[in-house]
């Protein structure tokens, strides 16, 4: 603690009349905690402050004035007009939701989901991902084949954040909003799933779960909506049954 403040403590009890023993009793704290804030090794927290300035009458201001100079912030001394990070100005923050889709934009990166595709830009990178057209995705104006992106690089996971903010801040369902996240290992085992070929990749328990706990939330069926489980034991024996015609026809 500043030494100028400690003394100020010490100069408000003595002119209240109160011992160090008495002043403690009345902020409910032990006596050798005042004398650690009139010694400057200790400072008082929050609390005990607000408390302080009322027992003596004055403002929080008036407790803690000190004549010490208020530091400047160094400045970084290489020139950073042009850099990249003033790609996108603090002032064009926001979050619009409207019919032609949802738009996030903040200082360094902005994100739009509309019905032409989804767009993405920070300081580095731009990628737009198209609806429909030629099958291509645009990362940084090369053309990639949607397919095969999609399939291995496309991050989902961070669409599935940014979709989850979004809920959360306009419509304020952070719950039951984080359920979307079941939609991360669904995306990622499907797509397996799908290069492989072979279902039982496929995280349908998972499936199961996020239609459970939804129903539970929204239609309050945790009872009924206990038989969507008995289809996990069907699911994989379906496609056990599948697997082995399928590897009997190739041994004839």
């Amino acid at each position: 603690m500043n030494i100028e403040i400690a003394n100020r403590l010490v100069n408000l009890r003595k002119e209240n009349n109160l011992s160090q023993e008495a002043l403690a009793e009345k902020l409910g704290i032990s006596r050798q905690a005042v004398s650690k804030w009139e010694r400057a090794e200790a400072s008082p927290d929050t609390d005990n402050l607000i408390l302080l300035a009322r027992l003596y009458g004055i403002s929080l201001d008036e407790l803690l004035k000190t004549e010490d100079e208020i530091p400047t912030p160094e400045i970084d001394s290489e020139d950073t007009t042009n850099s990249e990070s003033e790609k996108f100005s603090d002032k064009d923050e926001y979050v619009h939701v409207g019919f032609d889709g949802v738009h996030v934009k903040n200082a360094k990166e902005e994100v739009h989901v509309g019905w032409k595709g989804i767009h993405v830009e920070n300081e580095t990178d731009s990628v737009h991902i198209p609806f429909g057209g030629d099958g291509h995705i645009h990362i940084n104006g090369e053309e990639y084949n949607r397919k095969d992106w999609i399939m291995h690089e496309f991050p989902f996971a961070a669409l599935v954040i940014l979709a989850y903010i979004v809920i959360g801040v306009i419509w304020n369902l952070w719950h039951p909003g984080w359920i979307i996240f079941f939609a991360i290992p669904i995306w990622h085992s499907l797509l397996s799933a799908i290069k492989h070929k072979r279902w039982d990749e496929f995280a349908y328990p998972v499936l199961v779960v996020a239609v459970y706990i939804a129903l539970g939330i929204w239609k309050v069926w945790w009872h009924p909506a206990w038989v969507l489980f008995l289809t996990i034991p069907v699911y994989y024996s379906i496609i056990n049954f599948f697997r082995k015609l399928k590897e009997t026809n190739k041994e004839e």
